[in-house]
């Protein structure tokens, strides 16, 4: 049997859509334009930047000439949260309309993600003092909150992302229920064994739906946070199938790898775990550059 590819040749031009650069009130180890510059190594394309606090569009536009002579594109989306207002159409439309690419619903002002980690359960935790409350995404009945229905109309305006969140598996069904219906395409699932708890299937049911679900480097990397065994994300790779994942780093913290670093890592020992190099670079490269609407 012949040997698997290095993953440097397989992962070149991937793009990453689950990145923790800074500015953030959470501790970074370097911001979006050195992200960027470092993703030059494996030619990234192209880095969507997250925060759970505020709207990182913002942070892009005012790094724009930093970032023109770097070649990895850099863009921003929002997560609706309490900093912003919650499900909030209005700080959605300006992200939106400024050239964000993703709607992430509630993650850490969610009831799901408070259950998964209480104070002190090993999230981490701002730099400042920052007032929260949870930010319910859908009603006592299991129907979305009437704001959330104007989010997802300004999403299918713009056929940008948008993602669960750190939501409950039946909220998150409810919203891909709704995006389903306006013929949003970009619907995406972040981590379904990490806070979400969606097995493979329902993460199938989800993909039924449209949508795409998201592993993260940063999990599996033996110099990362989790250290899970990369069996594992290629037993989720064959459970829901490589036309339907994305692989990103969520990755960006304080004190944790590189995302190129991490990318090499557990794309190598997925390779030599027996992954098709072609399957390996549709989930980094090919579905995301999808999801992003980048050009072919």
């Amino acid at each position: 049997m012949a040997s698997p590819p290095p993953a440097a040749e397989v992962l070149t031009g991937l793009v990453d859509l689950h990145c923790h650069s800074g500015p953030n009130p959470f501790a970074r180890e370097f911001d979006h334009a050195e992200g960027a510059k470092d993703g030059e190594r494996l030619q990234m394309r192209a880095m969507l930047v997250k925060s759970h606090h505020h709207n990182t569009v913002m942070d892009v536009l005012a790094m724009k000439d930093r970032l023109a002579t770097i070649r990895t594109e850099v863009f921003g989306g929002i997560a609706l949260n309490a900093q912003v207002g919650g499900i909030n159409p209005y700080a959605v439309a300006m992200c939106l309309r400024m050239g964000g690419k993703a709607v992430w619903f509630p993650t850490f002002s969610s009831q799901r993600h408070l259950d998964a980690h209480p104070e002190g359960g090993g999230f981490p935790v701002a730099t400042v003092e920052l007032p929260s409350r949870i930010v319910p995404m859908c009603t006592e009945d299991g129907k979305l909150v009437p704001e959330a229905h104007e989010v997802l109309d300004l999403v299918q305006e713009t056929e940008t992302i948008v993602s669960g969140g750190h939501g409950h598996p039946d909220h998150i069904r409810e919203l891909f229920t709704q995006a389903k219906a306006r013929g949003i395409e970009r619907m995406l699932i972040n981590h379904p064994d990490f806070v979400i708890g969606a097995d493979p299937a329902l993460c199938r049911e989800f993909t039924a739906m449209g949508a795409f679900v998201e592993h993260e480097v940063g999990m599996y990397d033996p110099l990362g946070n989790k250290k899970w065994d990369p069996a594992n994300l290629l037993n989720w790779i064959r459970e829901v199938g490589p036309e339907r994942t994305v692989i990103a780093s969520d990755l960006g913290q304080k004190g944790r790898p590189m995302p190129v670093d991490a990318f090499l890592r557990v794309g190598q020992a997925l390779l030599d775990l027996g992954l098709p190099a072609a399957d390996l670079r549709r989930m980094v490269r090919d579905n995301p550059s999808f999801l992003l609407r980048l050009p072919d």
